[in-house]
């Protein structure tokens, strides 16, 4: 339970920190906070308690996207992003988070050969389609966000840490993004066990535990959560903790199988807990750390 990390999004909830963390925990990843208020209470039990911090940005929920368009093809539009990330990051310095974690790639480039409705998306703004955005610019942006994260890693004392969105053959298929990794090695990924499933469903050309066999060895932590996927593709349930109840049979994600892969390539890995812990009762939660705990081997 050392390396395992919950979720607080939208603001501190006392009542979820007091059932959801356990003594012994790594740390809270905060995102989208509401006010001032609630940092406080987060750095305040983050010093009493001991615990380590980390961002999914943004930490403060504004008026803005969720996530930074780092790789947009609008060129006002990625400085417009890069300039809002430098001020967060500058606001960021009091907390001194052990990371900072960013979607990528954003937009997200989408296969068009695939039916992306059961993807989730605020705004057009947020994808574009691999037929009008080139290998070329993609390997270009890519550098460059690489670059400039290293460089704010190394200026704030952070890792920097990209979650893989939905993803197209320029990552899965090519050794484009693993040579930058190994450039860049300050950087690490997160891989987000809901998304590699969704993904794994909807994309013919997309093979989930092989990106996981690729990926594992340079990612720094886990979104842990389950889903669950009808015959027709529609999702059925989701945010749901992890159990070993969850079959692959009736439509839930291959959690174990996952989780066995990603601990060989990576033992140290960190899991956070992004699910929905009122979906289940305090036993099951109980059942749910256990569980990882043992497919992590302690």
């Amino acid at each position: 339970m050392k390396r395992f990390i919950i979720g607080q999004y939208g603001g501190f909830d006392y009542a979820k920190y007091a059932r959801d963390f356990r003594q012994g925990f790594y740390g809270i990843e905060a995102c989208l906070f509401r006010g001032d208020e609630d940092i406080s209470n987060l750095l305040k039990e983050s010093r009493d308690a001991g615990f380590r911090v980390g961002i999914h940005f943004p930490l403060r929920d504004t008026d803005a996207l969720r996530d930074a368009l780092f790789m947009a093809q609008d060129e006002t539009v990625r400085a417009r992003e890069y300039a809002r990330v430098q001020q967060a990051l500058d606001e960021l310095t009091e907390i001194a988070p052990d990371y900072v974690l960013f979607h990528y790639p954003k937009p997200v480039i989408l296969d068009d050969r695939v039916n992306w409705g059961a993807w989730h998306f605020t705004d057009s703004s947020e994808y574009a389609y691999e037929s009008s955005y080139p290998l070329e610019l993609f390997l270009e942006q890519s550098e460059a966000l690489f670059a400039w994260l290293s460089e704010q890693g190394r200026k704030y004392k952070f890792t920097p840490v990209l979650e893989l969105d939905a993803i197209n053959h320029y990552v899965y298929a090519t050794d484009h993004v693993t040579r930058l990794l190994e450039k860049y090695s300050s950087i690490k990924l997160c891989l987000d066990t809901a998304r590699l499933y969704l993904q794994d469903r909807l994309d013919p050309c997309f093979d989930a535990l092989g990106a996981i066999r690729k990926f594992a060895r340079f990612a720094g932590t886990v979104h842990l959560s389950n889903v669950q996927i009808g015959s027709n593709n529609q999702i059925a349930n989701k945010r749901n903790p992890v159990l070993p109840n969850q079959h692959p049979d009736d439509g839930w994600a291959p959690i174990e199988a996952y989780l066995t892969l990603i601990k060989e390539a990576k033992p140290d890995i960190k899991i956070i807990f992004e699910h929905r812990s009122d979906l289940v009762t305090d036993e099951e939660l109980a059942a749910c750390y256990d569980w990882v705990g043992k497919l992590l081997g302690g």
